[in-house]
């Protein structure tokens, strides 16, 4: 049974979390602070740990870095009752997979969560930095360069960058890229794909990006 982690101080939200998780089929364990929380996180027991940033003892940013530094590759979201966009930035570019703020509806949780796991299925036995041609992405700093510059990607933008970079050359149609970067019912008549697509080709490099008519994007390996 999937495993996940809940590191949150609020017993209430603890509690809400928790119930829902186990109605879906998970095993969860509460950690009420972040010395319990990362010394639970490093066993390598759990398959994804939710993460709050406000925890007592070690805060949530506190406890990601250390996990991080540890090589540790746990999918991890953060939760977060913080509006500050520097926080968000902060926990992303630290090594979190996604964050979710406060107040939050459960279905949207549960979405993410479902997409983190999927994704950190993908990534088993998998090296950490991902290439093709002259880019690269690595998954735990959340970094991407071309041609060895660094280039600042957003949340959305990385992990569409990520499923190119997943599969090279293959085309990915718009509602395979939906569902693996956003995660969760979306409006298939929706144009977002086509516009974080422009956003890469202007980062990345337009040359990069392929459009096959009547079918989707393909990454370009040469």
């Amino acid at each position: 049974m999937t495993s996940i982690l809940i590191a949150e101080d609020e017993t209430r939200i603890a509690a809400f979390v928790e119930k829902g998780l186990r109605a879906g089929g998970y095993a969860t364990t509460i950690a009420a602070d972040g010395r319990s929380a990362l010394e639970l996180a490093s066993t390598g027991a759990f398959d994804l740990l939710l993460l709050d940033v406000g925890l007592p003892q070690l805060d949530g940013f506190s406890v990601l870095r250390r996990l991080r530094q540890g090589r540790h590759s746990l999918p991890i979201i953060m939760l977060t009752a913080r509006d500050d966009v520097g926080d968000t930035v902060a926990g992303l570019e630290g090594g979190a997979d996604d964050y979710v703020t406060k107040p939050f509806r459960f279905e949207e949780l549960l979405a993410r969560v479902r997409l983190r796991l999927r994704t950190g299925e993908e990534r088993v036995g998998e090296v950490t930095v991902l290439a093709a041609a002259d880019l690269q992405l690595d998954l735990l700093t959340r970094t991407a360069a071309v041609a060895g510059r660094s280039v600042n990607l957003s949340s959305r933008e990385f992990s569409l960058a990520e499923a190119f970079l997943r599969h090279p050359g293959q085309v990915l149609s718009r509602e395979q890229l939906l569902n693996s970067v956003w995660g969760y019912d979306f409006d298939p008549g929706s144009n977002v794909v086509d516009v974080y697509v422009r956003y890469l080709r202007k980062k990345l490099g337009a040359e990069h990006f392929e459009t096959v008519r009547g079918m989707g994007y393909r990454l370009r390996t040469t």
